[in-house]
């Protein structure tokens, strides 16, 4: 064997056990209280990094506004489920660098991503065809129902609560939407912490995942509707709000992953 087949084969074995915990009910709230706990600890870095979201987000929705696209706007805030465990990286660097007993700092947060941009990036556009999925979905939803021309913000907003037109296309929505979220969640919950922790390839991390959902369904369906909660308290905020959901949610899935997870190197042979 030629040490460039010898290198290949190397290559394709896996270097890391994959072990998935089983969880009880009470595990989601403990993550949550330990995310409370990571901000409070860093209080300062947590709160910036979620401000930087909470700024990107207020201009996005101007833009929206000035552009007179105003109503991209409900999908798109709708849609920001399926990229909020990339905004969470951050918050992982973070809570990283207090369990290295280490004082974080915004580099922690803003860098996080380096050691691993390659598979993460793959997991970012994972996510984007979830979320480019939604918006195909919810544009197809509002010609089915508003036809193509689109009415002034205030019947379109009135119409969603008070005819059965809007009330259908929320209905329908709402049920295709929390498929696909909970499509998302699934092949992420842990595969973007996974991949910041160890040297695997995004397919790997989705893997690690999807078992980690299937081994402990109800618990982790807990999980995303506490994730859901938390960010759509934070969007009625205008925001605001989540400057504190942000960060909170994101050391929180941190722990969780931490939780759920365990992974053991395998040893090789010299062969």
């Amino acid at each position: 064997m030629n040490a460039t087949t010898r290198s290949r084969r190397q290559t394709a074995v896996p270097t890391v056990r994959i072990t998935i915990n089983p969880i009880g009910m009470d595990r989601p709230r403990a993550w949550l209280w330990a995310g409370f706990e990571d901000f409070r600890q860093a209080t300062a870095v947590s709160l910036a990094y979620g401000m930087f979201w909470v700024g990107l987000s207020i201009a996005v929705t101007a833009g929206a506004i000035v552009l007179d696209l105003w109503h991209w706007l409900l999908p798109m805030v709708a849609g920001f489920m399926f990229i909020g465990p990339l905004v969470a990286v951050g918050s992982y660097g973070i809570s990283r660098a207090l369990e290295a007993n280490r004082a974080p700092h915004l580099g922690d947060a803003f860098s996080a991503w380096r050691p691993h941009a390659g598979q993460l990036a793959m997991m970012g556009v994972m996510m984007m065809i979830f979320f480019l999925a939604w918006i195909r979905f919810a544009t197809l939803l509002f010609a089915l129902f508003f036809g193509f021309e689109a009415p002034d913000p205030a019947t379109l907003y009135a119409s969603l609560l008070t005819t059965p037109q809007g009330l259908g296309m929320i209905a329908v929505g709402t049920a295709v939407g929390a498929v696909l979220a909970f499509g998302a969640f699934s092949i992420s919950v842990v595969a973007i912490p996974t991949l910041m922790d160890q040297e695997l390839t995004f397919m790997e991390g989705i893997e690690a995942s999807v078992r980690a959902v299937a081994r402990n369904f109800r618990p982790m369906l807990l999980w995303a509707v506490i994730l859901t909660g938390c960010v759509l308290v934070g969007m009625l905020t205008f925001y605001i709000g989540l400057a504190l959901v942000l960060p909170v949610l994101g050391h929180a899935s941190w722990h969780a992953y931490e939780d759920l997870v365990r992974c053991e190197p395998i040893e090789r042979s010299a062969a």
